[in-house]
């Protein structure tokens, strides 16, 4: 096999062990790089080639969900219609790695220190900039700034993504049970 081929070979292994390792930390925040080893069904040291450490494992996490993020907000068409139906296209194209970004919400309190991704900086302003369209076109209120809705939303997309884990939501509950509990709040009363 060339040299070439192999690194592909890597790469592939690298996103595989990667998933597994979203899908792992979505359910156990605190699942240990011997978990996540074993949950890839490699080893140890095979891991560590990988990732140096659990900080190195979370950093790429972070790259995948930033990635998927993006992807949601690409299909969600956030120019199309009214931004209300963008913001449930938005929900809705989240629901898979809703898991995921609530593990980086919550990793991400630990790196306080650390600088702000560039990639959530440029996330939370697409999102900010739908919830303003909305502001403007006089569907939702305008006493709540866009920068709080794009924070009460990643909120709501994590507890309801534990809540779904715990069993204590059912999963096909979650476009609804965000979108209504975030609109009903958001939305601008007609009596204004």
């Amino acid at each position: 096999m060339s040299h070439m081929g192999y690194g592909c070979l890597m790469t592939v292994d690298r996103e595989q062990v990667l998933r597994t390792a979203a899908a792992l930390l979505s359910r156990k925040a605190t699942a240990t790089m011997d978990e996540v080893a074993r949950a890839a069904g490699i080893g140890r040291a095979t891991l560590h080639r990988h990732f140096a450490g659990r900080d190195a494992l979370v950093r790429a996490l972070e790259t995948l969900g930033i990635q998927e993020f993006e992807a949601a907000i690409d299909r969600a068409r956030f120019d199309d219609g009214p931004a209300e139906e963008a913001l449930r296209r938005l929900i809705a194209g989240v629901e898979p790695v809703a898991g995921l970004l609530a593990f980086l919400v919550t990793e991400n309190q630990l790196f306080e220190g650390d600088r702000m991704n560039e990639g959530w900086a440029r996330l939370d302003a697409r999102v900010a900039a739908l919830f303003r369209r909305g502001q403007e076109e006089g569907d939702f209120r305008i006493d709540l700034s866009p920068a709080w809705l794009t924070e009460a939303l990643y909120g709501l997309v994590g507890t309801c993504a534990w809540a779904v884990q715990d069993g204590r939501v059912a999963a096909k509950d979650f476009q609804y049970m965000i979108a209504e509990l975030l609109l009903g709040g958001a939305r601008r009363s007609v009596e204004r």
